[in-house]
């Protein structure tokens, strides 16, 4: 007899997108509300502003840019910042000086799987950039991170002054583009069921049931 598989939850997120962490707090919380299943959550990568150099850009410049004026961003993240603080979330967005390119952010991720760590290195990723406006673009930030997380710190350091799996995350990017993702978070649920941003917990976890009761083949699943 085949035990069946744990319900799959792949989350394609981007480190610097605030809804994302809002909704890494929304899915914990849909997680904690249906304890009856086994879950196992999946972090993929994609980016909001590809066009970033690797050293990032003056986060003033950036929403000016972005937005046309820094008092239309300011607007604009005041709604994200109610958004967060109902899930418990302070955001520090006044402490952000450098808009990232996260690449490496997304690398980190992808070497933390196996070693299960997946949600320990997204957790200090988000704290880092927005509780802290800590700059995601040095290497020494990453790797203090992997050590907290519990990664082999040196390795990591090594890794991050190569090229090593940057093909491989970009191809996820370019996967997750033409699978018809246009905007993150988006969790894909067993494989079959898309919820697009970041929905309410109860939606999650009623989305989550759904999935558990019409699963027809256990071993479903994205395999990127």
């Amino acid at each position: 007899m085949t035990l069946p598989s744990a319900l799959t939850v792949d989350v394609v997120s981007d480190v610097m997108c605030p809804w994302c962490f809002i909704g890494k707090r929304r899915l914990e919380a849909a997680l904690k509300s249906v304890p009856q299943l086994d879950v196992l959550v999946r972090w993929h990568p994609f980016q909001l502003d590809a066009t970033l150099p690797k050293s990032g850009k003056d986060r003033k410049q950036y929403l000016s840019d972005k937005f046309g004026g820094l008092d239309k961003a300011e607007a604009f993240y005041g709604q994200i910042r109610a958004a967060g603080q109902e899930e418990g979330i302070d955001f520090a967005f006044e402490d952000i000086t450098l808009s990232p390119n996260t690449l490496d952010c997304h690398r980190l991720i992808l070497w933390s799987r196996d070693d299960d760590l997946q949600d320990e290195v997204v957790e200090l990723l988000f704290k880092a950039y927005f509780l802290n406006g800590e700059d995601l673009t040095r290497s020494e930030v990453l790797v203090r991170i992997a050590e907290e997380a519990g990664m082999q710190s040196d390795l990591v350091e090594h890794l991050l002054g190569t090229e090593t799996d940057l093909d491989k995350v970009e191809a996820q990017i370019a996967n997750a583009h033409k699978s018809g993702i246009t905007g993150v978070p988006c969790f894909i649920i067993d494989g079959r069921f898309v919820l697009a941003g970041a929905e309410k917990p109860e939606t999650i976890a009623a989305a989550l049931l759904h999935a558990e009761e019409t699963r027809t083949d256990p071993q479903a699943a994205i395999s990127n």
